[in-house]
């Protein structure tokens, strides 16, 4: 007999196993061979990281988990140079786009100013009143869709 299993903990061998099964399907599809990660860190001279960008290239696409500067630093140009340097780097390796995602409280207008384009928002997430912003740029002019 089948069984569901209901539960707020995810069982690490079954995540494991689910993700082998969607990652064989997908494999019939999607190339990875121009994938993976990419990081951009800024340090002090003291050694303390001040800022970062963590993403991942995913075929044509250069998508940004997150982009983080310290707030001493906000303002300052930093966030922009990391955000370049990731985007130069990704381009280099053959990314067209870039996605990046951020709440209504964090970087929408610091985006926007670098090119990106609001593509959609979901209302009221992750709470009431607040919003999450979905945003491109293409990385080549020359690109098209």
């Amino acid at each position: 007999m089948s069984t569901f299993t209901l539960t707020h903990q995810v069982n690490d061998d079954d995540r494991e196993e689910l993700l082998a099964g969607l990652g064989a399907y997908n494999r019939q599809f999607i190339s990875r061979d121009n994938w993976g990660p990419l990081s951009v860190s800024h340090r002090d001279e003291q050694g303390m990281l001040r800022g970062g960008v963590i993403a991942a290239r995913k075929g044509n696409w250069l998508c940004i988990d997150y982009l983080w500067v310290d707030e001493t630093l906000r303002g300052s140009g930093l966030g922009s140079a990391l955000l370049e340097a990731a985007e130069q780097e990704a381009e280099k390796m053959g990314c067209l786009y870039a996605l990046v995602d951020t709440f209504s409280f964090q970087a929408l207008p610091f985006y926007q100013k670098q090119g990106y384009q609001p593509q959609m928002s979901l209302p009221d997430f992750p709470q009431t009143g607040m919003q999450r912003h979905y945003l491109t740029k293409t990385l080549r002019p020359e690109a098209s869709r």
